[in-house]
């Protein structure tokens, strides 16, 4: 190596520590008035323990779903005429939980439900059968 280029070398030292290596990051520059926190990171709770002693139980099962069949004149009429048995059901419960309370209770396919809530209060579901299964056997058991 050459004298000269051991000088320059040795310069260019003596000014990087005095100076230091990293050199300052310029002011970032805002483009908008509102100031957008940045996203840390945020870690999945740990609990030392449980705060409920028992997990929680469905309100609705089969039996609290549908609470009566109904009987009425024209309920029976629906039977012989339409091939389907009118409940009346919760009136929290929806369509496929009556439909699966009518399987599980009684054994039978559903073609479809039809429902209303009555000016009482009640929810009335009409429970359409399939075509191989009778609706008056279903009612007289």
């Amino acid at each position: 190596m050459a004298p000269r280029d051991v000088k320059t070398k040795a310069v260019a030292a003596k000014n990087a520590s005095v100076k230091g290596t990293h050199s300052r990051k310029g002011r970032q520059i805002r483009t908008t008035t509102t100031f957008h926190r940045p996203k840390t990171l945020r870690l999945a709770r740990v609990p030392k323990y449980p705060r409920r002693s028992t997990p929680k139980r469905p309100q609705l099962d089969n039996f609290s779903v549908i609470k009566y069949p109904l009987t009425t004149e024209t309920a029976l009429k629906k039977i012989d005429g339409n091939n389907t048995i009118v409940f009346i059901c919760d009136t929290r419960s929806n369509k496929p939980q009556i439909k699966a309370a009518v399987k599980a209770m009684y054994e039978i396919d559903c073609d479809r439900i039809n429902t209303l809530v009555r000016p009482d209060g009640l929810k009335k579901a009409f429970v359409h059968l399939a075509d191989n299964v009778d609706a008056l056997e279903i009612a007289n058991k």
